[in-house]
């Protein structure tokens, strides 16, 4: 991969700002920054926290009050709406444009008021979620959040942490960082204390770290030279815990907006041209084509999104299910396949050493004291392996004592082995190599074999047996690690190396329990449509007795091995039809995910741990848990208050619900608003006159749209969430065509009823067909809102109360003095508004009528996936 152009930034303000601060020595930094190696007081931190920001890349978008009351005005349609306002303005038609702007006004107070309350509480989930880093304050070490670290701060990192700013490393124990979000290196780099030249290029900057990146072993502790906007990530204004993949959910919502669009346009070219040949006055009929065009769109989307999905989003907060991305929601409901690893989701997490035996299966506490100096030294990625032996070896009054610790060769996913060189008390002129790991890792490596106390080589028919063994525990579902030693000569470092010619000295089994909940989870996420694979890079084994004792199908395992000789299409074929991934590296776990991407299928992935990284990034919605390494917290989407199966169920169905009533409101509005642009634009050329004025229909749009903000809240029945659901495009314009026709007929029969029946003149004309086409919007509100027939589902409290109050409001309007004064409105008389009520129940009837055919041939809104993902 090209690692992206990077421009140096330098601090804009403060001690020294504007150093190359890897180019020289600690001392010297510390100087620059006015800092010390015990780091900053708290007031001092304070004060340059109000000199230069908040650690910050970039302000969360549409967070502050003024960004989001800018958005309401940004929007294409209220752009629109402001254009005919200042139309009428020149040519003095004040009250017309002082209408106009009223409800613009009004429309987006309402929009802002919704997406600020939602922002409220979205912001409040996301700080319970906020990065911290431990930091040096007032002598002691302290936690802090991310976006109050300031220059000058000494922070300490520790395998897992993801580094806070751009910082000099001060000092370091076997300290390898992965770079990939600023360079592409999908390697680890190692980082020391020390000094490069000025123009180094950022890969040669070896003693220094940067924000975003993150650390894969080791520990180090670092003083921040750089924050915010003037790191190197945010010169390139990204962020790490950002996706620039476009989700599937807004791939349907921008389609929809430009078949919005595209259908807007057309009318308002259409309306207008009619007007002008039947020589209506220019700026009445303009207006009147511009309110007509914009009343077809769902002005109040946006907030009617941001507020469904953060209704979403509390709600999943009070099951123990955290949305970092608002986004997620959407995908979570749509997940059709739920990768995770086996340890502490699908098992207890509680991991304790069951044996220890040597080559000949017998107890072996002298392996068990190798291991225990090999658990207790290791400083790199802290895993429960080697807190299960530190725990057994303590309870057994094992300790240090007469060993001293030389060096470490970190663990790391390719090897999957990790060494530690000793010195021991009574042999002081050589080093002993101790390295632990996965069997096969550590066989392959061994040409001695300790039996009976003594080395002998290691024969393939020992080897064979060794294998055996290993593999006859596994499928007892224990895990097996190797031990093996060397002796070596005294020297200054050690490397991958001296990992060779090893003796081996015997075996570590380990269990973890199954957790007895599990395989009903994955009972109830397989009713939910949800397909449970596991990758893990446990033994095959292993894998397949926790699959076993789970339900899953444990006969068809595909291993690391097997995939690493596949090519993509053959992996595309086989990732679908397999349950159990084993040994698997965090390479391939990606991997994996994008092979079942590639078949249609809408991926979650669940992990913890640094190496799984690169597939949360990869799935569609990422999960992780609150006790996670910062990085897979950083990288994940959803973050879980509790490891467990089924609260992930309650989440996904929580996103099934949000999805259910987003799509609700689109359907609903467009195909109502559709009716009656097409009624109006059809009747426009056989009218003396307008069918109704640009203010009423902008009036019309805005009061119907304030029960259409309550279906947030709304009840879903549980067939909504039965599946999967995907925005269809199709399905919302079959939606639309089908029942905007039954409004449009209805229309055009009101409008032969008001002009043959009644004699309606132009003013009771336009106020009778802004009356029941109101009444009409609400009523279908209602009977779609649901598959089911409308009075055997329950509507929730909210949406019923706001449908009676403007329904009395489109009904009170004509009666009442702002009625006639601000939008021409004339009183009916009795007969004929009982006759438009009447209208108005038929039209509900028939609306019913034609719902239960409807959707039992379709499924709108719940478009399963088709084999192969969408493209634009």
């Amino acid at each position: 991969m090209i690692a992206p152009r990077i421009k140096t930034i330098p601090q804009s303000s403060g001690p020294g700002s504007g150093i190359a601060y890897w180019s020289g020595s600690a001392q010297t930094l510390f100087g620059a920054l006015d800092s010390r190696s015990q780091g900053l007081s708290t007031i001092e931190a304070a004060a340059r926290l109000r000199r230069d920001g908040p650690n910050a890349v970039r302000e969360e978008s549409g967070r502050s009050i003024r960004s989001l009351l800018l958005r309401q005005f940004a929007s294409p349609l209220v752009l629109i709406l402001i254009f005919a306002a200042v139309v009428a303005g020149v040519v003095q038609e004040w009250f017309e444009a002082g209408i106009i702007l009223a409800i613009v006004l009004g429309s987006s107070t309402l929009g802002f008021a919704q997406e600020y309350r939602a922002s409220s509480a979205v912001a409040a989930l996301r700080r319970r979620l906020a990065l911290t880093a431990r930091v040096r304050r007032d002598g002691s070490v302290v936690p802090v959040p991310f976006s109050e670290v300031v220059a000058g701060d000494v922070v300490l990192l520790s395998a897992g942490a993801v580094v806070p700013a751009d910082a000099l490393v001060l000092a370091a124990s076997d300290l390898l960082v992965s770079e990939a979000a600023l360079t592409g290196e999908s390697f680890p780099v190692e980082k020391r204390a020390g000094i490069v030249p000025e123009s180094a290029p950022l890969a040669a900057r070896t003693n220094a770290v940067f924000l975003g990146t993150s650390v894969r072993s080791g520990t180090a502790e670092i003083l921040v030279a750089r924050t915010g906007q003037r790191t190197q990530y945010g010169a390139i204004a990204a962020q790490l815990t950002s996706k620039s993949v476009e989700t599937d959910f807004a791939r349907g919502i921008r389609r929809f907006g430009s078949m919005l669009i595209g259908i807007m346009i057309v009318v308002i070219i259409f309306v207008l041209t009619m007007n002008q040949l039947l020589g209506r006055p220019f700026l009445e009929s303009l207006l009147f084509a511009v309110a007509l065009g914009v009343g077809l769109s769902p002005e109040l989307l946006p907030a009617i999104l941001s507020v469904t999905l953060s209704a979403g989003a509390r709600e999943l907060a009070k099951r123990g299910v955290i949305v970092r991305q608002l986004e997620a929601i959407e995908n979570l409901g749509g997940m059709t396949v739920l990768c995770t690893d086996k340890t502490g989701t699908l098992t207890e997490g509680e991991i304790t050493l069951k044996a220890v035996v040597d080559a000949s299966g017998r107890d072996a506490p002298d392996v068990e004291r190798l291991a225990f100096l090999n658990a207790t030294f290791e400083t790199g990625i802290a895993n429960p392996l080697d807190a299960a032996i530190v725990a057994s070896g303590s309870a057994k009054g094992l300790t240090t004592a007469g060993a001293t610790k030389v060096d470490e060769i970190c663990y790391d996913f390719t090897r999957r082995r990790l060494t530690i060189v000793v010195e021991q008390a009574d042999r002081p002129g050589s080093r002993l190599l101790i390295t632990k790991g996965a069997v096969a890792n550590v066989l392959d490596l061994c040409t001695m074999v300790r039996v009976a106390g003594e080395e002998q080589p290691l024969s393939d028919r020992k080897r064979a047996e060794l294998g055996l063994y290993a593999q006859a525990r596994g499928e007892e579902g224990l895990r097996v690690l190797a031990l093996a030693v060397r002796r070596m000569d005294v020297r200054r470092d050690y490397t991958i190396a001296d990992e060779t010619a090893l003796c081996f000295a015997g075996f570590l089994a380990f269990y973890d329990p199954p957790k007895p909940e599990a395989a009903s989870a994955i009972a109830d996420l397989a009713a939910l449509g949800v397909a449970v694979k596991v990758i893990s890079g446990d033994n095959r084994h292993v894998v397949a007795h926790v699959a076993s004792a789970l339900g899953l199908d444990a006969g068809d395992v595909l291993t690391g091995g097997e995939i690493a000789a596949m090519k993509d299409e053959a992996l595309w074929n086989r990732a679908n039809r397999t349950s159990l991934f084993a040994e698997i590296d965090p390479q391939q776990k990606e991997r994996i995910i994008r092979a079942l991407q590639r078949t249609g299928q809408s991926v979650g992935y669940l992990g913890d741990g640094i190496n799984d990284a690169p597939a949360l990034y990869a799935a569609d919605v990422g999960i992780s848990v609150n006790s996670a390494v910062d990085v897979a917290r950083a990288s994940a989407d959803i973050v879980l208050l509790h490891r467990d199966l089924g609260v992930l169920r309650a989440g996904i169905e929580g996103g099934r619900r949000t999805f259910a009533n987003t799509l609700k409101y689109i359907c609903i509005t467009i195909s109502a608003n559709f009716g009656n642009m097409v009624s109006m634009a059809l009747a426009t050329p056989f009218l003396p006159f307008l069918p109704m004025t640009a203010v009423q229909i902008l009036l019309n749009n805005f009061l119907s749209d304030l029960p259409a903000v309550m279906l947030s809240s709304d009840t879903v029945e549980p067939e909504q969430v039965a599946k999967a659901q995907r925005m269809g495009i199709g399905d919302i314009q079959r939606f639309m065509i089908v029942f905007g026709l039954v409004s449009s007929a209805f229309d055009l029969a009101t409008f032969y009823l008001l002009l043959r029946l009644f004699r309606a003149d132009m003013g009771t004309f336009q106020t009778s067909w802004f009356v029941v086409s109101l009444l009409t919007e609400l009523a279908v509100l209602l009977v779609l809102r649901t598959h089911r027939a409308s009075w055997r589902s329950r509507p929730g409290k909210l949406l019923v109360w706001t449908t009676v109050i403007v329904a009395m409001i489109a009904v009170a309007s004509p009666y009442a003095g702002y009625g006639s004064a601000l939008f021409g409105l004339t009183p009916l008389p009795p007969t004929l508004l009982v006759a438009l009520i009447g209208v108005v129940a038929a039209y509900s009837a028939a609306t019913e009528a034609v719902k239960h055919r409807f959707f039992r041939r379709f499924a709108t809104g719940v478009s399963v996936r088709s084999p192969m993902p969408a493209t634009d």
